[in-house]
């Protein structure tokens, strides 16, 4: 018994010291967050911005779930603007950053308004007297707009650059829905809504021809002129580049490099270890020099304040991106209860005296959007502004979401309007026929049974969901017309499904005011009357669980140790198979987004990379 009782009190007593062991380890992690961060600017540097992935107003996901993606060696799918306009403003003055470097080749787009919102950002670097100098193996469309806005464009000499336009193509199944005996039942409103328009036809309609002719030749229209100006060329250059390559790689020989140095679109075709010596002799005089360089999340880090007392007076501002579900989501979805409780914490915040919502979404549930509609309202009842700024996307849904606001800003470029619903339910009791598997019964009413997907939609429930999405229009037009102090008449004459884009919105009245998201938090800073102050920027974001932040903590550490120990590991894909893999994600993304109680969308399938 007494070396029964020894073991016992060894283990119990090993248990605790085991237990303490945890405790000291989690404690020390915890106080080591708040430590300062060991990143050393030099003091004569390149700063590196490396966007990788699609540029967005919010990070998608758990924060977890991107650091422990980093860790098994997967590039970042998605780059926050915000991030990047940042380190450009503060290098503007800081002297230890003697210019910026942009290394461009892992950029896969993210919509006009965000690269203009960019290129802004790079251009009070050049105010500053210092130079921004792009670089990249090859240029697509989107990376080529950042590049055109620095000071020298370098391309590597075996490169291409590739200028295409912009193009709206969308997939059409009727025909194989009819092989498969499915029924798409649609129910819809607005002679312009075509989001249903893949599920009931096999080509465009004229309608939806008619609208996005507009709004992506203006859009179009607007990348011409933004690159030809940077680039001191001809206003119909990239027009004449787009239509006339294959002729003039042929005059190149083959040699693409030359053609955009021709074309006046480069300046200099030179391979990785020229362009280091050139960024080396710009920065410290001698293409001998070792480089000194800094990537923008890191310098990021190393400038930012440590915690602080907050201001008194703040503008907060909330970010609504992706598409719009009901109930609570993650970032990178408008999760209409999530949201709503991000926006009470905006209302009930003292410190926040106004508040701008950053609006970059193709919409979702109706419901969801009421729910967060009805949210924003209760700021302006408390007295706070309220400002919506429009990024690149912000039509049908996201146009809902907007009307609220005291002030409407949006790109000239953002995609808007759509003001439309639909509801769509599929069936699928032919397939089944057609395969021997039938379906009998009986209900108690007339409406029992009638929503199983192995049956045949009764006409009874027909009318209904055609009188819920004709209802549902109804709700939505005349709040645009109440929002924008318009006639009945005339929002409906703005509505129909139709997509606008950011100018013509603003000519129309849909909007207030065009220009980016600094100028919309001025505005609403303005308006709480805190222009003469000296007021702070908010952002009201979801918080970590105790839990998720120590987990990510810990991730984030053992990542570093591994990357010091030459133990990181490598990408599981190719570019080419991690971008197929994502595309097959989005859709598959999409189709889960659609969860709205009552089957009825303001949802628009718009969005241009």
């Amino acid at each position: 018994m007494k070396i029964i009782r020894f073991i016992f009190k060894f283990f119990n007593n090993l248990r605790k010291f085991l237990h303490l062991i945890v405790l000291l380890l989690i404690l020390a992690l915890f106080m080591a967050s708040f430590s300062a961060v060991d990143i050393q600017i030099p003091r004569e540097a390149a700063l590196v911005v490396e966007p990788s992935g699609t540029l967005v107003e919010q990070l998608e996901g758990a924060p977890l779930d991107r650091v422990l993606a980093e860790l098994r060696g997967q590039k970042r799918a998605q780059t926050l603007v915000r991030d990047i306009t940042d380190s450009l403003e503060s290098a503007a003055t800081d002297d230890r950053v003697k210019l910026v470097v942009l290394a461009l080749d892992d950029l896969q787009g993210g919509g006009l308004p965000k690269l203009q919102s960019i290129a802004q950002a790079m251009r009070k670097v050049q105010d500053a007297g210092k130079q921004v100098i792009a670089f990249g193996d090859n240029f697509t469309q989107s990376q080529y707009y950042l590049a055109a806005h620095a000071d020298e464009v370098y391309m590597h000499e075996l490169g291409a650059l590739m200028i295409d336009g912009f193009a709206y193509y969308r997939t059409f199944f009727k025909s194989a829905l009819d092989k498969l005996k499915v029924d798409l039942n649609i129910f819809r409103v607005g002679r312009f809504k075509s989001a249903v328009e893949p599920f009931t036809r096999d080509s465009m309609s004229a309608n939806d021809r008619e609208a996005a002719e507009r709004w992506l030749g203006t859009l179009w229209s607007i990348f011409q002129r933004d690159v030809t100006a940077a680039r001191g060329l001809q206003p119909d250059s990239l027009d004449a580049y787009a239509n006339n390559y294959g002729a003039a790689l042929a005059a190149a020989g083959g040699n693409s490099a030359r053609v955009a140095l021709d074309a006046g679109l480069v300046d200099h075709a030179v391979g990785r270890r020229a362009f280091s010596r050139r960024i080396a002799e710009l920065v410290h005089g001698s293409a001998d020099a070792e480089l000194e360089q800094i990537d923008y999340l890191s310098y990021l880090n190393a400038i930012r304040q440590p915690i602080t007392a907050p201001a008194k007076n703040n503008v907060g501002v909330l970010v609504a991106s992706g598409e719009i579900v009901d109930g609570d989501s993650a970032p990178g979805r408008i999760g209409g209860d999530s949201f709503a409780n991000l926006v009470a914490r905006a209302a009930n915040d003292d410190t926040v005296k106004a508040v701008v919502l950053r609006v970059d979404s193709p919409g979702g549930s109706m419901f969801a959007s009421e729910v967060v509609f009805d949210r924003l309202a209760e700021i302006k009842e408390l007295g706070k502004p309220l400002i919506v700024s429009m990024s690149s996307t912000a039509a049908s849904g996201g146009y809902y979401l907007a009307m609220p606001a005291d002030e409407i800003w949006a790109s000239e470029s953002t995609i808007t309007g759509s003001i439309g619903v639909f509801a769509i339910l599929p069936t699928f009791q032919r397939g089944l026929d057609e395969l021997g598997v039938h379906v009998d019964g009986i209900g108690t009413t007339d409406l029992a049974g009638q929503l199983r997907v192995d049956r045949a939609l009764g006409d009874e429930l027909r009318e209904i969901l055609q009188l819920s999405v004709d209802q549902a229009y109804r709700v939505f037009v005349r709040k645009v017309a109440a929002a924008r102090g318009m006639s009945a008449e005339r929002a409906e004459n703005l509505a129909a499904g139709r997509v606008w884009i950011g100018a013509d919105a603003y000519e129309l009245g849909l909007v207030d005011q065009l220009g980016g998201l600094d100028e919309a938090i001025a505005a609403a800073a303005e308006r709480a009357g805190l222009a003469d102050v000296d007021y702070g920027v908010k952002y009201i974001e979801a918080g970590l669980s105790i839990r998720e932040w120590l987990a990510m903590e810990f991730a984030i550490r053992a990542g570093n140790l591994a990357g010091k120990l030459g133990l990181r590991p490598q990408p599981l894909t190719g570019p080419v198979t991690s971008r197929i893999f994502a595309a097959v994600e989005a859709e598959l993304a999409k189709l889960a987004s659609f969860n709205d109680p009552r089957g009825l969308y303001y949802h628009c399938f718009c969005r241009i990379p």
